[in-house]
């Protein structure tokens, strides 16, 4: 399941050789892993996420896991609205050869306009 929109997508990644390489918006793609549903506002994350860099057999597919799904914040009384942010385990590989993992990690991620739309 790919994402219905997104707004604004690109990235840098640093190699552990210095290597710099820069990604533009067409270069990176998010798929939905798994949903959470809040109990708490009733909206639905994509907790569960891989984000896919690059074109044809420069492709790295970086996957990120909640270390806990249920990391929503309730801000209606500051920003008017809920949103999910959260500790991520990350893990990535060559999208080609899977079987070869390239790094793991920890992350952050934070996830906005998922509850209903906001009023500007």
């Amino acid at each position: 399941v790919l994402f219905r929109s997104v707004v604004w997508a690109g990235g840098t990644h640093r190699r552990t050789d210095g290597q710099v390489q820069r990604y533009a918006p067409q270069d990176v793609r998010f798929e939905v892993l798994r949903q959470w549903r809040s109990p708490h506002s009733g909206a639905s994350y994509p907790v569960a996420m891989a984000v896919v860099l690059g074109k044809a057999a420069d492709t790295m597919r970086l996957e990120l896991k909640p270390l806990m799904d249920d990391q929503e914040l309730d801000a209606r009384a500051s920003t008017g609205n809920y949103y999910w942010e959260g500790a991520v385990r990350s893990s990535a590989a060559n999208a080609t050869d899977a079987s070869r993992k390239l790094l793991q990690g920890r992350g952050y991620l934070e996830l906005t306009g998922y509850w209903r739309a906001q009023k500007l």
